[in-house]
């Protein structure tokens, strides 16, 4: 079961500030790239129907993001972002304001001051935010704006793209028996992928297609699209040798891109989790780390890197 989403907000009117402490279900190393990277705040950032629509991002001290809430009509409100100081992982600031499409500032509205803290432990992340400006009446013309509604909102997009990122990695291995596998993601035609492998190799699937609609329904996260419920959670089938061939559809409802670059991982499984750590921290020298090797809520010992030739790796060690 995860654990309880913390969320305290606080209106300090005395100090013109705001105050957010929000908890994930995720380790910074996946918290992190969704407050800093276009890609995936476009996904989560805008209250639904409304979208955020990058136009530029350049994250560093000295940097913006310059973006759009967009409405289902199509009605489009910039904003930019500036950033001040960033230490990664740990802490970015920044001032953000309305503005035009080039990113000059509209004067007439508030400009505010982020402070963003990321601390982790284990597989938890909080993050306390604080806003700061320069009057009350800036203050309360944001409130009155709808800020606690639409961020809430906004907070529970991104609850679901971290979910679906933990349960994309799910496996149906019972036991410790040494095996490998290549991991296919998918735009969404996964479904009809899989089928024509089936087909090619005269197999059958292990324990079915698993869809995104078989998942329990969890009251922290806000209901799935209809377009993603039937996509394919995750699929098994064996080929030659034993060799098991295992499948994914990557939403882009999640913040999902798929391309030639991220759409296969060789995945390890040993038999022990010293083994796991082993191949780990060896396969991964001089590479790139997506998860650091660690214990996951659903009862692995997992891990993913890109190694320094550009080949992805997954290493999971599944716990009894």
């Amino acid at each position: 079961m995860n654990k309880a989403i913390l969320f305290n907000f606080e209106v300090d009117k005395a100090n013109h500030q705001i105050k957010v402490e929000r908890s994930f279900n995720a380790p910074i190393d996946l918290v992190w790239p969704a407050w800093t990277e276009a890609e995936i705040l476009d996904q989560w950032w805008a209250p639904k129907p409304w979208m955020a629509q990058t136009k530029s991002m350049d994250f560093k001290a000295g940097g913006h993001w310059l973006y759009a809430m967009v409405s289902p009509e199509g009605e489009k409100h910039w904003c930019k972002v500036d950033y001040i100081k960033v230490i990664p992982h740990e802490y970015f600031s920044s001032f953000d304001g309305f503005c035009d499409e080039n990113g000059n500032l509209n004067t007439s509205l508030p400009r505010n001051k982020w402070e963003n803290s990321f601390a982790g432990q284990g597989g938890e992340t909080v993050v306390n935010i604080l806003l700061s400006f320069d009057t009350l009446e800036d203050l309360e013309t944001i409130i009155e704006m709808g800020f606690k509604e639409g961020f809430t909102a906004g907070l529970e997009n991104l609850d679901q793209y971290i979910a679906a990122q933990f349960r994309l990695r799910q496996q149906n291995k019972t036991d410790h028996t040494a095996r490998v596998s290549s991991y296919l993601n998918f735009p969404g035609n996964t479904e009809e992928a899989f089928h024509f492998y089936k087909k090619v190799f005269r197999s059958e699937f292990i324990n079915g297609l698993q869809r995104f609609e078989d998942v329990p329904a969890d009251h922290n996260h806000p209901p799935m699209a209809e377009s993603v419920k039937k996509m394919v959670l995750h699929v098994e089938l064996p080929i030659l040798g034993g060799h098991i061939l295992m499948g994914t559809d990557a939403p882009k409802e999640f913040g999902m891109t798929v391309n030639a670059g991220n759409n296969m991982h060789i995945n390890l499984e040993p038999e022990s989790r010293a083994e796991a750590k082993r191949l780990f921290d060896e396969l991964s020298e001089d590479g790139v780390v997506e998860m650091p090797i660690q214990d996951m809520f659903w009862g692995a010992y997992f891990g993913s890197f890109q190694d320094k030739y550009g080949v992805n790796w997954m290493i999971h060690f599944q716990k009894k």
